[in-house]
């Protein structure tokens, strides 16, 4: 049973990563359309891609290091 319970934490964990990189990149689209100078943008559009890249790798990264190792 603890390994199902494990299992489902480590699903959270990664899905709670992906709505939070979610939330990040709203957040700099956000601010790219209510700033009004050129350092705030270009601060929104690099949220946007360090939320992207998050998006995309972390998950991963933690399913790698969740992995089971193969039977020898």
């Amino acid at each position: 049973m603890s390994n199902d319970v494990s299992a489902r934490n480590r699903w959270l964990a990664m899905v709670g990563t992906r709505l939070a990189a979610a939330a990040g990149a709203v957040l700099g689209i956000v601010l790219i359309g209510r700033a009004h100078d050129w350092p705030t943008k270009a601060l929104g559009v690099a949220i946007v891609l360090a939320a992207l890249y998050m998006m995309a790798v972390v998950p991963l990264a933690l399913a790698r290091r969740w992995r089971t190792p193969p039977e020898a």
